[in-house]
């Protein structure tokens, strides 16, 4: 589920070290599952352990994961990097803004999941967002634009160019095409 380097390891358990015995690191997502989600990292007393919490066992340390977090955790990496500017621990959780959905969650799930990781996060740098209205039979993905790219002067660029190869990409066989359904108007709301 998590990842932890060797030398992040290293670094975790000489912190610990330091510590009152029984103390874990405490690996978290602070508002998963929205753009704001962030990752971190802290000691957990052994008092502070829950029952619904995940514990993964590590040479030297355990480290806890809440049961909210966890499926925001999957993939996550941590590790600890020295290089001539100094030392930094670092996590990677590319799940922490969105939910991993399982193998078997629904096509319209899936297509959700991948323009939320990775196309909304380019949207929003204009302040945009597009999601999924439907999938029809015939296995056209039907979209909704909003924010900054309603109105927007590059709408069917971003779409045809950018959205609709990719998707098509990831979804070979089962995505024929992707359609816009947005009323666009233009407005103060619109990137220009």
């Amino acid at each position: 589920m998590i990842t932890i380097s060797e030398q992040a390891q290293s670094h975790f358990r000489k912190l610990l070290e330091k510590q009152a015995a029984g103390t874990h690191i405490r690996v978290f997502v602070v508002n998963p599952g929205t753009v704001s989600a962030e990752c971190g990292v802290s000691y957990c007393p052994a008092d502070a352990v829950e029952s619904t919490d995940l514990e993964l066992p590590f040479e030297g340390f355990i480290a806890i994961v809440d049961a909210e977090s966890k499926p925001f955790l999957v993939d996550a990496e941590i590790d600890f990097v020295t290089d001539q500017m100094g030392s930094q621990l670092t996590l990677k959780a590319p799940n922490a803004k969105v939910r991993k959905v399982n193998d078997d969650a629904s096509l319209k799930e899936k297509v959700q999941y991948v323009i939320d990781a990775e196309i909304n996060p380019q949207l929003a740098n204009h302040g945009g967002r597009v999601s999924v209205v439907e999938l029809t039979d015939d296995g056209i993905a039907v979209l909704q634009f909003g924010g900054g790219c309603n109105g927007c002067s590059q709408v069917d660029l971003t779409l045809k160019e950018g959205i609709e190869k990719e998707l098509l990409q990831r979804f070979a066989g089962e995505l024929t095409a992707v359609r816009d359904v947005t009323d666009h108007q233009r407005g103060e709301h619109s990137y220009y």
